[in-house]
């Protein structure tokens, strides 16, 4: 038995069995509580939990509270080190609300709950939350992500209020100057590989920008550079990334990516303004002998949805494969929701297929809900299984893989697949969405006109 998180003002041991179940169990004096985690490879502390989380706390009211409102600096521990990220706190009206903040991006977080002397912030979309409770002026805590087939990770959080710096809280001294597009490797610890686009734009000390891999983009990235080394984070209430870099001598930018709890990658990059990703359109395609896609799943109201129904008959379909648990699949769900608005839906659908991390179709069905609530989202979500790229390859099985969430098919009007993309380059890469826009409508508009 290993002693954990002795900084919290409470027990936290953790044991390994031999069928790799962790076995997390927390002491205080009014309560003790055992977690069990399976098949988690990382290292005991990174699963210690808070013993705040998991309902310890008492139902938040918007009565007196020595929560300060404002802007907060917090930094969740993972394996890479600190990892920074910034919110802010707000109170009109005895209602209180919250964002995070990512460059230009603001993730308004949709259930806050402020009491006395705590804080939980609901980021229902994703299905984690922050809980944390004050320790003088600090909040202490800890940050609870889902994960597939009823996993969490559990990450230890602090925050200070009124503090808005990311990595440093001084100017620093800079020399190097990283903005550009960099041609990127990544590499995991399996000596896997896998080549990546960076886009970055340094103003001074500031660092902004984000990395695109075949499979979608890493969204919007935030920090700092301090003399040669380079410093990004980004928090949104899915991911939870640390990037680390050195630009050496001559040029080449070499450093290390952490996701969460368990991920770890290297990479190096070297400037290159030609650098390009694979064509999206060609890495996945229809099996020989297939002009078609067949599919019939429910809606998250237990009703069957098949493409062959009426709804879909000489129009232009717009098929998406995507999760709520996936933040580039939000980024195309707020665009898909708003087009769809603005076209002609005489002659054009819209339906996205979403593979869950719930196994049980109700608690996935919840989440869909609050996934169309988000986004005002008017076409059709069916409920097509569970967030495995083999088991959604599975599920349609005329592709010959699923490499990405999401991966978008677009079909004719008389049913055949005239483009299929594999993952999204959302609103934190720029132009690339940019261009992504506008092929898509030209696409959509030409079948439209056939």
């Amino acid at each position: 038995m290993s002693r954990l998180c002795d900084s919290y003002p409470f027990t936290c041991e953790g044991t390994l069995t031999p069928d790799a179940t962790y076995i997390v169990r927390i002491a205080r004096p009014d309560a003790e509580v055992e977690y069990l985690m399976r098949s988690m490879r990382h290292t005991l502390w990174a699963i210690c939990v808070v013993a705040v989380s998991g309902g310890f706390l008492p139902d938040a009211s918007a009565g007196t509270t020595r929560v300060p409102m404002g802007p907060w600096r917090g930094v969740l521990q993972v394996p890479g080190g600190e990892l920074p990220f910034n919110f802010v706190l707000s109170h009109s009206d005895s209602i209180y609300s919250a964002f995070l903040i990512n460059g230009e991006e603001r993730v308004a977080i949709e259930e806050v709950r402020v009491g006395e002397n705590h804080l939980t912030l609901f980021l229902t979309a994703f299905n984690s939350h922050i809980t944390a409770v004050l320790d003088g002026e600090m909040l202490r805590g800890s940050l609870r992500l889902t994960k597939r087939a009823g996993r969490f990770q559990m990450i230890p959080m602090r925050a200070w209020p009124d503090s808005e710096w990311r990595f440093f809280s001084e100017e620093q001294l800079v020399e190097v100057d990283v903005s550009g597009r960099w041609d990127v490797t990544f590499r995991d610890s399996d000596g896997n590989e896998i080549s990546a686009v960076g886009e970055f734009r340094q103003e001074s000390d500031r660092l902004f920008g984000t990395f695109l891999t075949p499979t979608g983009d890493y969204r919007y990235l935030e920090g700092d550079v301090r003399r040669r080394n380079i410093y990004l984070s980004c928090f949104d209430g899915a991911h939870a990334f640390l990037f680390k870099g050195r630009v050496l001598l001559d040029g080449t930018l070499e450093g290390d990516f952490w996701s969460g709890t368990a991920w770890h990658e290297t990479f190096v990059a070297k400037l290159d303004d030609e650098a390009a990703l694979p064509d999206p359109m060609r890495l996945t395609f229809l099996r020989e002998g297939y002009e078609r896609i067949e599919f019939s799943f429910p809606n998250e109201y237990g009703t069957e949805v098949s493409l062959s129904d009426e709804t879909f008959e000489n129009k232009v379909v717009v098929v998406s494969l995507a999760g709520t648990w996936c933040p580039n699949c939000h980024d195309e769900a707020a665009f898909l929701s708003e087009y769809y608005d603005e076209m002609d839906s005489d002659h054009l659908e819209i339906v996205t297929l979403m593979y869950e991390h719930m196994q049980e179709f109700n608690e996935a069905a919840i989440q869909v809900k609050r996934f169309r609530e988000r986004y005002q989202i008017g076409y059709q979500t069916l409920i097509a299984g569970v967030s495995d790229k083999r088991a959604a390859a599975e599920s349609l099985p005329m592709l010959n893989h699923v490499l990405a969430f999401p991966t978008t098919i677009i079909i004719d009007k008389q049913g055949k697949v005239r483009r299929i993309y594999t993952g999204f380059n959302g609103p934190g890469t720029g132009e690339y969405f940019e261009e992504f826009k506008r092929e898509f409508d030209s696409v959509i508009r030409a079948l439209l006109y056939e």
